[in-house]
């Protein structure tokens, strides 16, 4: 499923199935391998490349055989390139060509490749003799071995180099990858060859091929969206499906072991025992009237939050963006850029929203996910540090106190984000014989001790005391803010 979502460019969709494929890894083999190095390429793509390039070593140490381990490293050869760190790159992809494996016969498209990027870091290092001659053996090589697609690769790294010396042979070599990437229905690959077609000023043709680009372009981002659109609904109707087969199963089991008791009710039962039970579904119907009133309470704060959410992060970045629509040009490129971030941000909010209400998974995969969820409030102005979380013994934990822990977190990293302005977050977890301690703090603007109930940290305390736990709070203004939180085993 990631797979598919990345041939179709949705990148961040394809790491959360990533994400959801993690848990059913029992042992480091050729599908943890593989994993890590899709979690690399969304990454790549994604230009995140400092994580590109954990996610291509981590695979690097799952591969098992020599020709895999040949690939994670010319990926990551490729990331140093995009960084620029054209010196690594080239280190890399040396002592890969100069690897026995490489030289197996059915390896020669491998090989070309590594040759085309090592003459493209040479290239772009500024050894433009040593880098077009190593560039010409790849694209001969796959000349050779029929590699049409792999020849686009070959076709732009040569149309990028002669792009500022010989427009003419940059040319030849764009429109190359360009008929080569329409064939096999390669969209970027074909932007990038328009792009340098485009540059390069051929002539009469350039207005063509600039609206080639445009309506490439375009096109992609509508198919894409919709792509996203369509496979969250496939993902939504397969899971209810699954669902609502699972509940007629358990309701046709519920029925067969009625009709049992029933069978055994009429030859074993009094009127007494009859009575009994009628006692007994009195007392279970009460029972679930008191539950359906708590989860209905349960279900109304939540739409509450929900709600006040909605009204508060959503309400004036939707009005904005519909003012924006009103009001500028759309025909423009930097208006519909700034638009498109507009939506993205309205976008960014809707998914943090429904992660801050989604259910919490309390099993094996708890830490991991706690860790995740509270990473996910990094970003460029915050660095968030979480330590020791491993050293907790979570299965000893019970249901209701993980529970609690990741929704006490959850707000203090709400309410940091709404009102702290904090440049760090420290997060300690540690373990007691009987208890699990967990310490935050933050160097944001902090507040006065007397207002902290209309922060929303009421709310926290409450939790934390219906599990028969403690939370301090220790805050000054402009000198950040501390919680301690105490839960017993």
């Amino acid at each position: 499923m990631a797979t598919i979502q990345q041939i179709n460019g949705d990148y961040y969709g394809s790491k959360e199935t990533l994400t959801e494929a993690l848990p059913l890894i029992k042992k480091k083999d050729i599908y943890s391998a593989s994993i890590n190095n899709f979690f690399g390429i969304a990454d790549k793509e994604l230009s995140i490349y400092t994580d590109a390039i954990y996610y291509y070593e981590q695979a690097l140490k799952d591969c098992s055989d020599p020709v895999s381990k040949l690939g994670a490293l010319n990926n990551i050869a490729v990331v140093y390139i995009l960084q620029k760190k054209y010196d690594k790159a080239i280190s890399l992809l040396e002592r890969i060509i100069h690897t026995k494996t490489l030289d197996n016969k059915f390896l020669k498209s491998n090989k070309a490749r590594v040759l085309d990027n090592l003459g493209y870091a040479y290239f772009k290092k500024g050894l433009n003799k040593k880098g077009l001659l190593l560039m010409n053996e790849g694209y001969k090589m796959r000349e050779q071995n029929e590699d049409l697609y792999g020849s686009i690769e070959s076709n732009l790294h040569l149309a990028e180099y002669y792009s500022n010396t010989e427009p003419e042979n940059s040319n030849q070599y764009a429109e190359s990858a360009y008929q080569i990437a329409t064939k096999f229905n390669s969209i970027d690959e074909r932007l990038k060859a328009l792009s340098f077609i485009i540059s390069n000023d051929s002539g009469t043709k350039t207005g063509e091929y600039a609206q080639k680009y445009v309506f490439l372009n375009d096109s992609i981002i509508k198919i894409r969206n919709n792509y996203k659109n369509k496979f969250a609904k496939i993902k939504y109707d397969s899971k209810k499906e699954k669902d609502e087969n699972q509940k007629l199963r358990l309701e046709k089991a519920e029925d067969s072991l009625a009709l049992q008791k029933a069978e055994y009710q009429r030859i074993f039962l009094t009127i007494g025992i009859a009575s009994l039970f009628c006692l007994i579904a009195y007392l279970i119907k009460r029972h679930q009237n008191k539950t359906r009133l708590v989860e209905f309470k349960t279900a109304y704060a939540t739409e509450t939050r929900i709600a006040k959410d909605i009204h508060d992060e959503l309400a004036n970045d939707v009005f904005h963006a519909i003012t924006y629509t009103q009001t500028q040009p759309l025909t423009s490129e930097n208006s519909k850029e700034t638009l498109l971030q507009k939506l993205n941000h309205i976008y960014s909010r809707v998914r943090g929203i429904s992660r801050e209400n989604s259910n919490v998974d309390t099993g094996s995969n708890y830490s991991v996910n706690l860790k995740e969820m509270l990473s996910t409030y990094n970003s460029s102005i915050t660095n968030v540090i979480i330590t020791n979380i491993e050293k907790v013994n979570w299965d000893s934990i019970e249901y209701e106190k993980k529970v609690t822990i990741y929704r006490v977190l959850q707000e203090l990293m709400v309410n940091m984000k709404k009102h702290s302005e904090a440049r760090l977050v420290v997060i300690k977890f540690d373990s007691k014989l009987n208890s699990v301690i967990i310490d935050y703090t933050d160097n944001g603007k902090g507040c006065d001790k007397s207002k902290i109930i209309k922060n929303g940290l009421q709310n926290m305390e409450n939790r934390i005391l219906a599990t028969k736990g403690t939370i301090t709070f220790d805050t000054q203004p402009d000198k950040g803010f501390k919680a301690k939180i105490t839960l017993p085993k």
